[in-house]
């Protein structure tokens, strides 16, 4: 993406504030600001916002994960990860998805499990075909990595073998048919009482969905 200097681009707006590609003096970088939060939600905005400096923090140098820059009480900028989004790019080719299980076993080795990979818009193809992560609002770092962190860390993997059962099911390994077979105890419960409850507040209440701005490479 180009972007004059001095300029920047609205990436995501939504109760918790908004998020913004920017170019200047200091580079191509993407902030997201709380500070436009809804006055109500913006507590719940800003602990967000920690979550993710603190999973951009641990997981600092591994490729496919945007660095973290800087941040303060009511920002965070983050580096720019060049590429399209999943449902836009639809990748077919099997190494990219060994290229993202062996990304996402690098995350979990670190402690960080990201709680959101269900969601197409969060995995990105980057120009050279490689896999990237975007979006660690709901990730959880957890360094002695217990029980509840394993499970979790199973439940990245899942979503991620969904997205390879859309785009190469013919690559699917007996093994990894098991595991979308057996969802965890946390992911059935979600699935039949928080998920229905969740897009009614948020679809119907607020007026906003998971996939809202996939078309514009919603890669923040």
């Amino acid at each position: 993406m180009r972007l004059a200097a001095s300029d920047f681009k609205l990436l995501k707006k939504d109760i918790f504030g908004e998020v913004f590609l920017q170019n200047d003096e200091a580079g191509l970088r993407v902030v997201r600001d709380t500070s436009r939060a809804r006055p109500w939600a913006r507590w719940l905005a800003r602990r967000l916002l920690a979550r993710e400096a603190r999973a951009l923090a641990t997981t600092d140098g591994i490729a496919g994960v945007p660095e973290l820059l800087r941040v303060a009480t009511d920002t965070l900028q983050r580096s720019w990860i060049a590429g399209e989004s999943m449902q836009e790019s639809r990748p077919t080719d099997i190494g990219y998805f060994r290229a993202a299980a062996k990304l996402l076993r690098r995350l979990h080795r670190q402690g960080v499990v990201h709680n959101d990979l269900a969601k197409e818009p969060n995995w990105l193809v980057t120009e050279n075909g490689q896999p990237g992560i975007v979006d660690f609002q709901l990730a959880w770092y957890s360094p002695k990595r217990g029980r509840l962190f394993r499970l979790l860390a199973r439940e990245d993997v899942r979503h991620l073998l969904k997205h390879k059962r859309t785009y190469c099911p013919e690559y699917l390994t007996a093994r990894e048919r098991a595991i979308l077979a057996r969802p965890t105890v946390p992911s059935r419960i979600w699935m039949r009482g928080g998920k229905p409850m969740y897009h009614f507040i948020t679809r119907r209440i607020l007026g906003w969905a998971d996939r809202e701005g996939a078309s514009d490479r919603t890669g923040y």
